[in-house]
């Protein structure tokens, strides 16, 4: 093992390093989502992609060419930024149907050599990589809800709400009523049982 610092390195670690990434790929896989239109949009979100853009494409394909479905997949590091997209899409059309499926996929890496020898090429180092992979299908049209990883629609936002919900407008939730043993006692109505209706009014105390 190679030491630096002090400190040993695992042997795998210091052999790596003479090593740098040069190519990565994903397996292809089918999508896992049955009786798919042969011209449905896949929306491949990549690590590096820039949502603006995705979202761009993707609202320009359901709202300007009528699209009813429209996949988005990523995996990796890109799962998070796939489901933004996918929120934010259900966020700014409205009525769709969700469903969602989590597989694994496999990405192959390609590492070349730094030191190649003197009298050959460069040793290549091919590193297969099993990553988590997400697939959210979002429709129009109604879904079977029996199935895995169905979501029903979400109400449409009002206009003037951001993408998180969080403004006043959004704040649709009434407010609990307040404890009566909470208010002061000068606050407090009583209400008599007698038909003259002889209680306290606020303002006045109890004897």
């Amino acid at each position: 093992m190679a030491a630096e610092g002090g400190r040993a390195k695992p042997l795998a670690q210091s052999r790596m390093e003479n090593f740098r990434k040069v190519r990565t790929s994903e397996e292809e896989m089918p999508l896992p989502f049955p009786d798919l239109p042969p011209d449905v949009v896949e929306m491949k979100v990549k690590e590096g992609s820039k949502i603006r853009n995705l979202m761009n494409f993707a609202m320009a394909q359901m709202e300007l060419k009528g699209r009813r479905q429209i996949v988005f997949s990523g995996c990796g590091r890109a799962v998070t930024k796939t489901i933004t997209c996918v929120e934010i899409m259900k966020r700014k059309l409205g009525g769709l149907h969700q469903v969602t499926k989590v597989r694994y996929k496999t990405v192959l890496e390609v590492w070349e050599s730094q030191d190649p020898p003197p009298h050959g090429p460069a040793q290549n180092l091919t590193v297969h990589k099993n990553v988590p992979s997400i697939c959210i299908l979002l429709s129009r049209d109604p879904l079977d809800p029996n199935q895995t990883g169905y979501q029903p629609p979400e109400p449409r936002h009002e206009a003037g709400e951001d993408t998180l919900g969080s403004s006043s407008k959004g704040l649709k939730r009434p407010l609990p009523p307040p404890c009566e043993e909470l208010l002061p006692k000068k606050l407090q109505v009583q209400v008599s049982d007698s038909p003259r209706g002889t209680g306290t009014t606020a303002g006045q105390q109890d004897p």
